[in-house]
């Protein structure tokens, strides 16, 4: 009779236990990276009190969570105390956290148990000024992200995106080529599906979010060990996977495709494997998405492997690799196409690949010595024929465009980081890159017929063979003159090997907390950056000879200005203010009277192949102001609000100052979120999330209709350059889906749909010269568009 109650009551509690999940992680010294022994970690808002402290290593475990949103709180002895809310606990898989604590400005005699929300903090201690750490939890959750990291960055301040079918980051009206991807500390191409050389973006990205850590997104006055790049700034790293147990992940999605994720221990040192795999679903279905109605085919494959702790310090290897290809054939798409058109054939191939060693040797209790190596490589081919006297008797396909791109980077990164005591810190290291740049393009678009063949000459605007050495020594040092003053100052060099440059660039910023939930931020940062490789290496015909007239262009210069004002409004509200001045020179623009600069390339895949001898003559500036209201998740719901009112203009050759093609003027993001617990344990989630974006249209230069008429081709009217604005943008995206937790296995489960633009709302993609239609035609973004994902985790 006992063994049967017994069986009743352990079968009653069984969902109760199931429902439970794990928080792991490593608790460290931020500035020496070396690990805490004995911090004590505590889970909030228990029913009761559950707490461990760490072991030799830094590691602790919370077993038997309940499933949902929980806080844990850290402690040690000396220093600051540390609180994260909103840990997103499941039964189907473990929650890993590494925290990084600060040391007090003075010694404490005991533990004090306050609590300090620091989600809004960075994860680069030295990035003191327009910074935004960001984590996989939401890339994943906001409504219309398609789990791009660079869509969640156009929901912060400061950010904007160009189209709905592309992903390019405009970041304080700088162009998208002014950008800089890192991943595990080394700057790698960009790491997107269907990319073309020179550009940061395109339609679908190739970073799988379910191997990031939480990372970090700069977007003006960087710290020193940041340099080639005056825009912003992605810090991505990959996390570890689960040291303890073995854990999978199946999901699938129109965008990220269909996966599967495998995680565990690895070797007998505390290691870890990670390993995930995605190949694109709509491939699989036959149908096209994002603007197009060709079938665009992608997969990805990303790596890291954790070797531990060893004798001889940390190894690690990272990776990624990317292959994407789509076929657009006049006979088969749509009059309303965002890339195609009606009279060409055309083909796009690309390849993106990253691998890396990664090693981190602990030198005493202080100091670390991190060095990578790694390669990578993108290329992306792209052939256009078009069709002559098409449905006619004459009808005949003429190869009218080729390209065929490569690009080959070694890079060599070491850094030395040392906590010098409670109050500096000291971080110096270099970075080397050598490029192996192979491009072509031969085109016939607006060329003459001087063979007088019949047909436009098939001119060859790049094809060369190039090795180009870039070198960026660093240092930077940080002083906590007080508990409220901390100053940070650096300086970052560059030297070109491809036309012997050599540039300094000085960097600071001031950190000061007026009061305990109020804190004002200073920066300022000098920052250079080449410009784009296929604008250097065009050709230009002299003499019969072909010259790279570009090729010995200086970099582009820019002066950032911050100035920054937080306000903790409680434990959930956070505000924030920013205003900003970026003053750029020694742009390329063309040497006669012209709107042309270089600042106003890079938000599409080709650039102009007709700008040659080209001079550092250009200028522009970008200012504005910048507004941020969040709730942290908190009882079951978050919002955010961001506003950015800016200018971004230009002056070019002819000595007119001009909007920019990203001169939006402004951009407001509205996000929202609720929770609600289902079912009869309350421990399944149903969840709403939904995002409001309103921005200032577009520049552009208009069509001037009659040349084009008479040309055949598209000519646009020079002396307008970018007087034109498309209408204000305007989009409603709205998601909701359910989290279920296994009653008895170790299982989750998520479903959502993602309903995109919702109003259908028309917003401008282009006003372009069609050649079928001989007139001017509209073309808009897409208009509403329904995804759905479903994960599975166990």
């Amino acid at each position: 009779m006992k063994r049967i109650a017994l069986y009743f009551i352990l079968l009653g509690i069984s969902p109760i236990i199931a429902q439970t999940g794990t928080i792991k992680g490593i608790i460290y010294d931020k500035q020496s990276e070396s690990p805490l022994i004995g911090a004590v970690v505590e889970l909030l808002n228990a029913s009761e009190t559950t707490g461990v402290i760490t072991d030799f290593d830094g590691r602790f475990t919370l077993n038997n969570v309940q499933v949902g949103r929980q806080a844990i709180l850290i402690t040690y002895l000396g220093y600051e105390p540390y609180t994260i809310p909103n840990i997103e606990v499941t039964s189907g898989k473990d929650v890993f956290i590494n925290i990084g604590l600060t040391e007090a400005f003075n010694q404490l005699d005991e533990v004090v148990l306050t609590s300090n929300m620091n989600k809004e903090k960075p994860i680069n201690e030295l990035a003191t000024v327009s910074t935004r750490q960001f984590g996989l939890e939401e890339v994943t959750r906001f409504s219309g992200g398609r789990s791009d990291v660079g869509r969640l960055a156009a929901n912060f301040a400061g950010v904007s995106s160009p189209d709905d079918s592309r992903n390019d980051i405009v970041v304080r009206g700088n162009s998208p080529t002014g950008l800089l991807w890192r991943l595990e500390g080394i700057p790698i191409p960009s790491p997107n599906h269907f990319g073309t050389a020179g550009t940061t973006g395109s339609p679908v990205s190739a970073l799988n979010p379910n191997m990031l850590k939480n990372s970090d997104f700069l977007t003006s006055a960087f710290p020193a060990e940041y340099g080639n790049a005056i825009g912003g700034v992605f810090d991505l790293g990959f996390r570890n996977g689960n040291i303890d147990k073995y854990e999978f992940t199946f999901q699938t999605g129109i965008f990220t495709g269909v996966e599967a994720m495998a995680e565990g221990p690895l070797g007998k040192n505390k290691g870890s494997f990670l390993i995930a795999g995605r190949y694109s679903l709509i491939s699989l279905l036959g149908v096209g998405a994002g603007g197009t109605s060709a079938t665009p085919n992608y997969s990805d494959l990303s790596i890291h492997l954790n070797f531990g702790k060893s004798a001889l310090g940390r190894f690690s290897i990272f990776g990624i690799m990317g292959n994407s290809d789509i076929e657009f054939l006049g006979n088969e798409i749509n009059e309303d196409d965002l890339f195609a058109a009606a009279d060409e054939n055309t083909t796009a191939k690309s390849r993106f690949g990253v691998l890396g060693l990664k090693h981190q040797l602990q030198l005493g209790q202080n100091s670390y010595l991190r060095s990578i190596i790694s390669g990578s490589f993108s290329g992306n081919d792209f052939n256009i024929d078009r069709y002559i006297d098409k449905e006619t008797s004459d009808e005949r396909l003429l190869q009218y465009a080729k390209v065929d791109n490569s690009e080959t980077r070694f890079t060599f990164s070491t850094l030395f980081n040392s906590k010098l005591n409670n109050k500096s810190a000291l971080r110096i290291g270099t970075l080397v890159e050598n490029f192996n740049v192979k491009y072509l393009l031969k085109d016939r678009n607006k060329q003459p017929d001087n063979n007088a063949d019949g047909d436009p000459d098939f001119f060859t605007f790049r094809d060369i063979d190039e090795n180009i050495l870039l070198i960026q020594p660093y240092a930077h040092i940080q002083y906590r003159l007080s508990e409220q003053l901390t100053i940070n100052g650096g300086v970052h060099a560059q030297y070109s090997g491809l036309n012997k440059q050599f540039v300094l660039e000085p960097r600071s910023s001031l950190t000061y907390q007026v009061a305990p939930k109020h804190t004002i931020n200073l920066g300022y940062g000098l920052h250079q950056q080449s410009i784009a490789l296929p604008l250097l290496f065009l050709n230009e015909e002299i003499n019969v000879q072909l010259v790279q007239t570009n090729k010995d262009l200086d970099f582009m210069r820019s002066s950032h200005f911050v100035l920054g004002y937080d306000v903790k409004l409680n434990s959930s509200w956070r505000g924030k203010i920013e205003l900003y001045y970026q003053d750029i020179d020694k742009a390329g623009v063309e040497p006669f009277a012209s709107g042309y600069s270089t600042l106003t390339e890079g938000a599409n895949f080709i650039f102009d192949n007709n700008r040659v001898s080209l001079v550092n003559d250009g200028t522009g500036f970008n200012t504005g102001i910048e507004f941020t209201l969040e709730r942290f998740f908190n009882k079951g719901y978050y919002g955010l609000f961001t506003g950015s009112f800016f200018e971004s203009k230009y002056t070019a050759s002819d000595g007119l100052e001009r909007n920019s093609p990203f001169n939006n003027g402004y951009v407001v993001n509205l996000l929202g979120g609720r929770e609600f617990k289902v079912g009869r344990t309350r421990k399944n989630i149903f969840f709403i999330d939904t995002r409001l974006t309103s921005s200032g249209g577009r520049y552009y230069t208009p069509v001037d209709l009659q040349a084009s008429q008479e040309a055949g081709f598209e000519v646009l009217r020079e002396g307008l350059t970018y007087s034109a604005q498309y209408d204000t943008y305007f989009r409603w995206d709205v998601k909701f889906g359910i989290k279920l937790n296994g009653k008895v296995k170790k299982r989750s489960h998520q479903i959502y749909l993602d309903l995109q633009n919702v109003t259908s709302n028309e917003n401008v993609f282009a006003r372009r010269y069609n050649r079928q239609t001989n007139n001017i035609d509209q073309v808009n973004q897409i208009g509403f568009f329904p995804d759905f994902g479903y994960r599975l985790q166990f």
